[in-house]
């Protein structure tokens, strides 16, 4: 059981990417903890038994009680006659395919929403906006912000994002809320009240993020061709912005700045002997000053301090004395800009963002209480908008929405690498394929107490549900494995199969029982998701409980007929393919090799004598 859960969490701990970041902790700590609980087990355990326990008194009633009677009726029912365990293969693949069916029915997200006690938005003013306005404006917001019932202080960070990229347009909000069991609205109420307060404030864009700087929800649209680009996102922009659920929907770079153009004249440079490279170099010293090397330095005792020389601020709005600036020729005389280059006000993008070296526009949106992640994202992917982008632009998937994918796939991944290393792992010990099979099908037995504890508790499909299945992986074969091995051991002893696995369930269904018990006993505060951070917590222990509950009635009911199921398949594979293999190194007790027919050989006078 130790090294099945040890090969269980060690795939785990190499899975790549951001979800490794997540799992692989957690993987290598399940991992060595049980190493040491199996040494704690085998090597302490024993000695305080011996000298802790008192002999139990002669007298001791080792009847069954009524529950294990009934228990043991029901197993030899499903085993009347000699081929009614395979009727239990009809219920077995109903419970399995069931739960199987019944995901389509939850919610998935990334991480749950949590009540942290803090708001983080992000507050975006028009493009050109200088410093000054940026300050005004968070004054008026954080004025408002302050009047929200359930807000305690406003911090807000003026010309930067809530990722650290400096802009003098955009700021940053914290709001910081009363504690958690201090007020009766959930984060969420407050933020929706938040939203309220500052809906009808002209000139800005304010949206909601989380931690990590990302949208409730957030989508990329990618294209080399910028006019498809920009017409694909505007599209998909407007889509959202009608579907149910997603608010202040927004493109990230659907604002154009204002800038001044300088087009060189190819032509006249080349009669002049001007490279274009020149004027680049005129127009950025005159903007933003030379490189630190080439800058004169003023010696101030043991200092040097750069001189940078530009032009004045105030010459950015001045065309005519742009145009005015001199470009040096090759004949060593100067023209004036105009002569060599168009010099007019236009607009660009305020930001450039590729993926994959693919040009991307990102279009984030806040998601309505109740909606989750996977849900959202499914919703956008079924808009006519999104399906008929135009030629040369395709969708995907950024942010959260982007890690969930990732996460959700090395899960997957790992669960099959887990699987695997399971199954080789019970064939070297059980020396038998078919029943290993057993054990591992005892798995898709725990999917549908999670499926249904997660349906009874409207949980969403999260990254701590997925913690929790794996947990359950571990735990889960432990109930086959102490069942199927107990049922072997007395099948080698010569005992009926069929009472042997009845046996197996009338004995070992009471350490199955009580180690469950422990099991959500201790996994019962988790669920509740108490403290803070108890609602990342709460899944996990609502998963745990609903396929460690699952797992244990199920296992004692199907374990004992699947093992007869696999015998039996066993057995036929073993008639069929047994011509062709050799007898066994070593027969079972009571049973004797077979004679090797091999030819006598005769000396001269007859008498035979067994071959070497």
């Amino acid at each position: 059981i130790s090294m099945t859960i040890v090969a269980v969490f060690a795939p785990v701990s190499f899975m790549g990417g951001i979800a490794g970041q997540y799992f692989k902790q957690f993987g290598l700590t399940v991992a060595i903890s049980v190493i040491f609980s199996l040494l704690v087990a085998r090597l302490i355990t024993p000695m305080m038994t011996a000298y802790l326990l008192r002999s139990s008194p002669e007298h001791v009633d080792h009847t069954d009680s009524f529950l294990m009677r009934m228990y043991t009726r029901l197993l030899r029912a499903t085993m009347y006659w000699r081929w009614s365990h395979w009727l239990m293969l009809v219920p077995f693949l109903a419970i399995v395919f069931g739960w199987v069916y019944a995901t389509r029915f939850l919610p998935s997200g990334l991480f749950p929403v949590p009540d942290v006690s803090k708001i983080v938005m992000q507050v975006e003013l028009p493009p050109g906006s200088r410093l000054d306005d940026t300050a005004a404006l968070t004054d008026k917001i954080a004025e408002r912000l302050k009047r929200v019932e359930g807000v305690e202080s406003v911090f807000m960070l003026g010309g930067a994002k809530p990722t650290g990229l400096a802009e003098v347009r955009n700021a940053t909000a914290n709001v910081r809320l009363t504690p958690k069991y201090d007020r009766a609205k959930t984060q969420k109420m407050i933020e929706a009240e938040v939203e309220q307060a500052l809906a009808g404030m002209p000139d800005v864009r304010i949206s909601f993020v989380n931690d990590r700087g990302e949208r409730g929800i957030s989508v990329s649209v990618l294209g080399d061709d910028m006019a498809a680009l920009q017409k694909g996102v505007a599209g998909l922009e407007s889509a959202m912005r009608q579907t149910p659920g997603l608010s202040n929907v927004a493109a990230e770079a659907g604002l154009d700045r204002p800038e001044i153009r300088v087009e060189p004249k190819l032509d006249e440079l080349s009669r002049l002997g001007v490279a274009p490279e020149t004027v680049a170099e005129v127009v950025r010293i005159a903007s933003i000053g030379d490189v630190g090397a080439n800058l004169a330095k003023f010696k101030a005792g043991d200092r040097l301090i750069p001189i940078r020389v530009q032009l004045d601020v105030e010459a950015r709005d001045n065309l005519q004395q742009l145009k005015a600036m001199r470009i040096r020729t090759a004949d060593g005389s100067t023209v004036p800009l105009a002569s060599v280059a168009d010099v007019r006000f236009g607009t660009g993008p305020t930001s450039i963002e590729r993926y994959d070296r693919v040009r991307q526009i990102k279009i984030g949106a806040d998601l309505a209480p109740g909606l989750e992640l996977g849900d959202a994202l499914t919703r956008i992917k079924e808009l006519p908008a999104a399906k008929s982008l135009p030629p040369g632009v395709r969708f995907q998937e950024s942010g959260d929405a982007e890690i969930m994918a990732e996460i959700f796939q090395g899960f997957i991944t790992a669960m099959i690498a887990g699987l695997l290393m399971v199954m080789g792992l019970l064939v070297l010990l059980l020396r038998n394929l078919f029943q290993a099979l057993t054990i591992v099908s005892s798995l898709a037995l725990a999917g549908s107490g999670v499926i249904t504890a997660m349906l009874l508790s409207q949980t969403a499909f999260s990254m701590p549900v997925l913690i929790g299945m794996l947990m359950l992986m571990g735990i889960s074969t432990k109930n086959a494995i102490l069942m199927v091995d107990f049922a072997v051991e007395e099948v080698r002893q010569g005992v009926p199969r069929r009472d042997a696995v009845i046996d197996a369930g009338r004995k070992r269904a009471r350490p199955i029982i009580m180690t469950t018990v422990a099991m959500v006993a201790g996994m019962v505060p988790t669920a509740m998701g108490h403290g803070i951070g108890g609602e990342f917590r709460a899944p996990m222990g609502t998963a745990v409980i609903g396929g460690l509950i699952a797992s244990t009635v199920l296992c004692l009911l199907f374990v004992p007929t699947i093992y007869l199921m696999m015998d039996d398949i066993g057995r036929f594979f073993g008639w069929l393919l047994g011509r062709f293999i050799g007898p066994k190194d070593e027969p079972p007790a009571g049973e004797a090799l077979p004679t090797p027919a091999h030819p006598q050989i005769g000396h001269g006078h007859g008498a035979p004598v067994p071959a070497e």
